[in-house]
């Protein structure tokens, strides 16, 4: 299992995945927004979606795991 994770404090303002898609590498999972900048959170591998740890709205830190992937 591969995590992405937040490389920088903000909420999660879009999620553009759901669990069971399939995603390949590089592609945006979830966008925060921190200082009214959108900030792309991109799988750094292909896999499926496991688990989606937040929702729209949310406030995340540095380092935490933001979707799983099989």
């Amino acid at each position: 299992m591969k995590q992405v994770t937040a490389s920088m404090a903000g909420t999660v303002w879009n999620i553009a995945v759901a669990v069971g898609d399939e995603v390949a590498a590089g592609q945006t999972v979830i966008v925060l927004e921190s200082m009214k900048m959108e900030i792309p959170m991109e799988a750094e591998m292909a896999g499926s979606v496991a688990e989606i740890k937040v929702e729209a709205g949310d406030f995340v830190n540095e380092g935490d795991v933001l979707v799983v992937l099989a």
